[in-house]
């Protein structure tokens, strides 16, 4: 029974073993020429000009609900119309109920202005 075990016991340590030579390949065949270039913070293509405990504009959080709510929606979509005819009736109403909730989150944010880019 071990036996059948060991084609991926086989693939786990030829991938474990080329992850570990690929990054030590890089390591010592890779050039090493540090400038004040590389070595300084890179921020979205800018030097940082302000502390990292700034308060952020409430926007960000508002685009990071719109994506979990987005996502959220797909991740429970798509199982959830593969098995429509196996759950019936209650599972429909409860699809409904939760992309119900979804909605209100979506209505939110639109009021907040979320979906308006300055």
């Amino acid at each position: 029974m071990l036996s059948n075990y060991l084609p991926v016991l086989i693939f786990l340590a030829l991938s474990f073993g080329m992850g570990v030579f690929m990054v030590a390949a890089g390591y010592f065949l890779g050039t090493r020429r540090p400038d004040a270039e590389k070595l300084s913070p890179y921020e979205c293509g800018f030097e940082s000009f302000e502390d990292a405990r700034m308060k952020f504009d409430v926007r960000y959080y508002l685009v990071a609900i719109l994506f979990i709510i987005f996502d959220l929606e797909i991740a429970f979509l798509f199982p959830w119309a593969i098995v429509l005819n196996k759950i019936g009736l209650f599972g429909f109403i409860a699809m409904a109920v939760f992309l119900g909730i979804l909605v209100i989150g979506f209505i939110y944010e639109w009021k907040k202005g979320a979906l308006e880019w300055e």
